[in-house]
């Protein structure tokens, strides 16, 4: 498993499962599992932008926290067309000089969970993953009792 640290609102939007991309400015050959953690920096422009609104932000919702694991993904795709000014279909929220990191079957994390990030990609300490793993299973469990 691995992991970023994406500025707010951004991280919000992903977490919310309505932003499938994550533009950056580097490419990773890494697929698979992506803990998503929201950086100590926040993009104050941002929040007042037309996607992240229609996105539901707000700064007191637990996905809007700074400093700490909100979500995990899987990361399924890097696309790289648009760095090498091609035509890309990554959708609305892809920057146009980026690459693309295509994020499917987003979870958000019932809380977030508070930890050190770090810049580009990084491997989690094995505690983290622990916390993240029990966490999701405690809330499918919880889920599957509802039922």
């Amino acid at each position: 498993m691995q992991a970023i640290s994406v500025q707010q609102p951004w991280a919000f939007g992903i977490a919310r499962g309505v932003k499938a991309v994550s533009n950056q400015s580097l490419p990773t050959a890494y697929r698979g599992p992506l803990l998503i953690h929201a950086s100590m920096r926040v993009d104050l422009k941002a929040c007042d932008s037309p996607q992240i609104q229609a996105a539901g932000w707000n700064p007191r919702d637990p996905l809007a926290t700074i400093g700490a694991v909100i979500a995990i993904a899987e990361l399924t795709d890097v696309c790289s067309a648009a760095v090498r000014d091609e035509p890309c279909d990554c959708g609305a929220w892809a920057d146009p000089r980026s690459y693309h990191w295509r994020l499917t079957s987003v979870r958000a994390l019932p809380r977030p969970i508070v930890a050190l990030g770090k810049p580009d990609i990084w491997e989690p300490k094995p505690s983290l993953v622990i916390e993240v793993q029990a966490m999701l299973e405690a809330e499918a469990a919880r889920l599957v009792q509802q039922d």
